[in-house]
């Protein structure tokens, strides 16, 4: 699914543009729904260039897009990329049995229905889920995005030289990597979550089909933010103690382990909470989440997948975005232990790539 899809490639970009981060993962499509990387790339963008899934900074987002594209001769033109936070909305709806053509006739006014904004005011999208003929009922997955934030988007990619050929949403393009890398089997339920520095999304996914999506407005900022309250740091040092790296001041990652354990005990227990909502509210037996697999940056929080696993009582593991047997990865051409540390943190990314337009 796509807020926007056109075109082709024979090697596919994924730019995830985060809050805190620019990804860029190339692709190159080998045979049976199997890839080679051919790049990845990684730069920090400053602090507040992008607010609550707004980008407030264009020049400088689109500046960092295209030094890390030049840095690593990327020449494909085309690239996908996506969109989360509060101007996307996603709904499941039931309508009546209808054909193809009847439900692309009557879209709009269901849109209108359940959708919050100003139907005039967003790109639409939808996709069918489900078909039961017997009841006379089908699900339909509705994704709404306010035109002014794809714009943003579109406009920092057009700036730095490239075509941006599809508008993904990040949760759809997590799913994407999740399909990709694990292929999952049809009664697989698995919760995907992408801790991002700002929002984390949860997606419940039912073999390839989703069956709910939240934003939750807590990342990985609240871990530095305390860290930098409680202990008069600067954002660097705080940052870099998150990730488990000692400060030029000489204070060591177990200095702040109880501090980071409060933020993840919260964390836990928001995704909890949105777990027993998605219980609580639907409208079948639910079937029991098989496992948690956890993507974004703040997935390398120490003890946060033990913690999440301890809460949850399943496993929770962070996310493999490169599965040997799916994605190539030369080991003359990349350091296996940055592939494995970076994994996780570029999900979104390799979801945006593997992405064909028209999907």
């Amino acid at each position: 699914m796509g807020l926007l899809g056109f075109g082709s490639a024979k090697t596919t970009v994924g730019i995830d543009i985060g809050s805190s981060a620019i990804k860029v993962v190339e692709l190159q499509p080998v045979k049976n729904g199997t890839y080679k990387l051919l790049n990845i790339g990684h730069a920090n963008l400053v602090p507040d260039a992008i607010v609550d899934g707004h980008i407030i900074d264009l020049n400088h987002v689109s500046d960092a897009i295209g030094r890390l594209l030049g840095e690593h001769k990327i020449k494909t033109k085309d690239v996908h990329t996506s969109v989360s936070g509060h101007s996307v909305i996603i709904k499941k709806i039931e309508v009546a049995y209808m054909t193809d053509d009847e439900l692309a006739e009557r879209i709009q006014w269901e849109a209108d229905q359940h959708i919050p904004f100003d139907i005039t005011d967003v790109n639409l999208d939808y996709s069918v889920v489900g078909r039961d003929p017997a009841s006379g009922v089908m699900q339909v997955l509705l994704v709404a995005c306010k035109r002014d934030k794809i714009a943003q988007y579109t406009t920092v990619i057009s700036q730095a030289g490239r075509n941006p050929v599809v508008i993904d949403v990040d949760a759809f393009a997590l799913q994407n990597a999740y399909e990709v890398n694990y292929q999952p089997m049809p009664t697989a339920t698995v919760a995907l979550l992408d801790i991002g520095a700002t929002v984390t999304s949860i997606n419940i996914v039912r073999g390839s089909n989703s069956v709910f999506t939240r934003d939750i407005s807590a990342g990985g900022n609240q871990y530095t933010d305390l860290l930098q309250k409680e202990l008069g740091l600067t954002f660097e040092q705080a940052e870099a103690l998150k990730r488990g790296v000692p400060t030029d001041n000489g204070l060591q990652p177990s200095d702040a382990q109880s501090l980071i354990d409060s933020v993840t005990d919260i964390l836990a227990m928001e995704v909890q909470k949105t777990i027993d909502f998605w219980r609580a509210t639907s409208s079948s037996d639910v079937a029991p989440i098989d496992r948690v697999l956890v993507a974004g940056g703040s997935s390398k929080i120490s003890g946060l997948t033990s913690a999440f696993s301890e809460r949850f009582g399943i496993p929770v593991e962070r996310f493999n975005a490169f599965n040997p047997s799916r994605i190539k990865v030369d080991s003359g051409k990349f350091d296996e232990e940055y592939i494995r540390e970076m994994s996780p943190t570029m999900a979104v990314a390799v979801g945006l790539a593997a992405r064909q337009p028209g999907q």
